[in-house]
């Protein structure tokens, strides 16, 4: 509902310039080591280096996450040079941030870290059924994403570390009332305009083109003439799927896992318990908390003395109406289905005790666990399909892993051709050609694998181009997929002759004086029409109202340009030119401006939470500037252009 805000957080911030500056901050939870002077940096943060391999392998995996959420996305939508570098810069937040942590003497300890990996759903599903953790499934899979537990655990709580700060610093940002109303006031503000459009192809037939304007245009823009640098390649794939195609299980293999995992494939156990709650108000004084605390030791007693009485104490005094009907019965529940707090001590009762007082967020509970239910595990043949699946993905990453080295060592000892590794391997060499660059278009049905930024880096450097040597080694996903390929021919980029680009020539020419002759009639008409506004008279549209959260289909550009244009006169309209690139040119007339009805108390408020958020990631990106003060921060990749213009 109020997105707006955000996609209009530089207007925003231009309000509120005096008291916060424009702001946007990603924390991540992934930690770097301090390597020293890495040949592969691409960035230092306070002496600590950010590699290629771990930058590359951010990106990947950011990307990875984004394509598994929405299918519909293409890799290459997200795989920019912009994306990238913001990526990096991402990196650089977090590893300052971690230091200005570490400097304020920041600590997670243990139990915290220990207790947020309790509510990690995936590692829950990874506990036994006596509620302890199997550490060979951990370590499994931490391996797949190629970390070992003591590397994720440090990550987990760099994060932790990292949000202590970024949390601090946004609940000092808050939003009264008043304030609120004079930033929202000019933001919501709403115009009525009236407009009109010139558009370059309504000019198309007036432009006469000659052989020489062509042959002019030719020779002063052959950048816009060359053929595209190409290479023909020959490539090697090593890819986990191929790997697991080979796999062979026998009977004998199955009923092994089977037995091995029996436990694992038992279904989740589940505990049935009753609970007399006495709750707690939000921000209780501790005074009450001791009050609502004696209440429930007094309970307790009563219950130790005759546990027989805990339906009839429950239905008398707890406070949760859901089950104190029931005589405080949840029914069978399993884990991750409760708070942490209750579910560890439901799962650490035997059938019938009672519990000690245990307090959450709800308030204190006494807890009696009623009876316990384990299903068996499934009969072999019903999971057999599954254990399959699940032996094949286990071996072919070991098989992969020994596969890895492999490979890399091949490539590289005999790096004057990929058959020794093929051959080794099973694998089979592919060729493709017209491979072009990075950012060019690749010929359609490109192996996605070639499409790799850095593998085409790898391709077009000199050495490849002269030698026509082994690429190194480039892992496309991690412990999934590796690919080295070798040039075999060099195209560079060199001018097309005229004729045989006369007609993109010509249409480009052509597009470029209509563009030119709109937007020089835009202007006349602009100019005139403010000399004498009823000379507009039927050539602009009807009157429609727009603002920041009802655009009604108008570009950024238009709408950027009509709200922040003085604000018409009584007597007289504002006029505005807006040049909208390829699109042409528009002339609006700003004929008032509309009051903003006043907001209900509910979306009055929303409003303030929204504008306190953005004050917030506000004073946290002011806060990142000044880090990037204090700790020298060195940055050895080069800004692509696009990410310089965003900045």
């Amino acid at each position: 509902m109020f997105d707006f805000f955000r996609n209009n957080i530089k207007f925003l911030m231009a309000v509120l310039m005096l008291l916060i500056v424009p702001a946007f901050v990603l924390v991540g939870v992934e930690g770097y080591g301090n390597l020293g002077d890495d040949p592969n940096a691409v960035a230092r943060v306070g002496g600590t280096d950010i590699t290629r391999n771990q930058w590359e392998e951010r990106h990947r995996n950011q990307i990875d996450q984004l394509l598994e959420r929405t299918p519909g996305l293409q890799r290459a939508q997200l795989d920019t040079e912009a994306s990238r570098f913001a990526t990096l810069e991402r990196m650089i937040d977090e590893q300052l941030l971690l230091l200005a942590a570490q400097e304020g003497r920041f600590l997670v300890t243990d139990q915290q870290l220990a207790a947020t990996l309790a509510q990690d759903p995936t590692i829950a599903q990874l506990r036994r059924p006596d509620g302890t953790l199997d550490l060979e499934r951990y370590r499994q899979l931490l391996a797949g994403q190629g970390l070992t537990p003591e590397q994720f655990e440090e990550s987990v709580r760099a994060d932790l570390i990292r949000r202590q700060l970024i949390e601090g610093l946004g609940v000092t940002a808050f939003a009264p009332p008043k304030l609120a109303e004079q930033a929202l006031q000019p933001f919501l503000q709403r115009r009525e305009i009236q407009f009109t459009v010139f558009r370059p192809d309504a000019f198309r037939a007036g432009v006469a083109i000659s052989d020489a304007d062509l042959q002019a245009f030719y020779e002063q823009n052959p950048n816009l003439f060359q053929s595209a640098e190409q290479v023909d390649v020959e490539y090697l794939v090593l890819d986990l799927e191929t790997v697991a195609q080979r796999i062979t299980l026998s009977d004998a293999d199955l009923r092994a896992h089977y037995e091995q995992t029996r436990a694992q494939l038992a279904a989740k156990e589940e505990r049935r318990a009753s609970h007399i709650l006495l709750t707690l108000e939000p921000g209780a004084s501790p005074e009450q908390q001791a009050q609502v605390r004696a209440r429930a030791e007094e309970l307790l007693t009563q219950l130790r003395q005759n546990p027989a009485r805990f339906a009839e104490l429950a239905q008398a005094h707890s406070q949760d109406p859901g089950s104190a009907t029931r005589g405080g019965d949840l029914g069978f529940f399993a884990r991750g289905a409760m708070v942490p707090p209750f579910e560890q001590a439901v799962f650490a009762l035997q059938r019938g005790a009672i519990s000690d007082l245990v307090q959450t967020d709800f308030g204190f509970h006494i807890i009696q666990l009623v009876e316990v239910r384990q299903p068996p595990a499934e009969p072999f043949e019903a999971v057999r399909e599954r254990l399959a699946t699940e032996l094949r993905q286990q071996q072919a990453q070991l098989r992969f892993a020994e596969a890895a080295e492999s490979f890399s060592n091949l490539v590289y000892e005999q790096a004057d051709s990929l058959a020794p590794a093929a051959q080794a391997l099973g694998l089979t060499v592919r060729r493709a050609q017209a491979v072009v660059r990075s950012g060019g278009t690749q010929p359609a049905g490109l192996a996605p694998a070639l499409s790799n930024e850095r593998l085409l880096q790898a391709l077009f450097a000199s050495d490849s181009l002269t030698l026509k040597r082994n690429t190194e080694t480039i892992e496309i996903r991690a412990g999934q997929q590796l690919v080295s390929a070798r040039v075999l021919a060099h195209r560079p980029a060199q001018l097309q002759a005229l004729d045989a680009v006369r007609p993109q020539a010509r249409e480009q020419l052509l597009q470029r004086r209509a563009l030119e002759a709109a937007r020089t009639e835009g202007q006349a008409r602009l100019a005139a029409w403010r000399q004498n506004p009823d000379a507009a008279q039927g050539r602009l549209s009807p009157a429609v109202a727009l603002s920041r959260t009802e655009p009604q289909g108008a570009p950024p550009d238009v709408l950027r340009a009509v709200l922040s244009a003085a604000a018409p006169a009584a007597d007289a309209p504002t006029w505005v030119g807006v040049d909208m690139g390829p699109d042409g040119y528009a002339v609006i007339r700003i004929n008032r401006v509309l009051e903003r009805a006043p907001p209900d108390a509910t979306r009055a408020g929303l409003e303030r939470n929204q504008l306190a958020q953005l004050w917030a990631q506000a004073e946290t990106q002011a806060y990142l500037r000044l880090l990037r003060a204090r700790f020298e921060v060195e940055i050895l990749q080069p800004r692509p252009a696009a990410a310089a213009a965003a900045s």
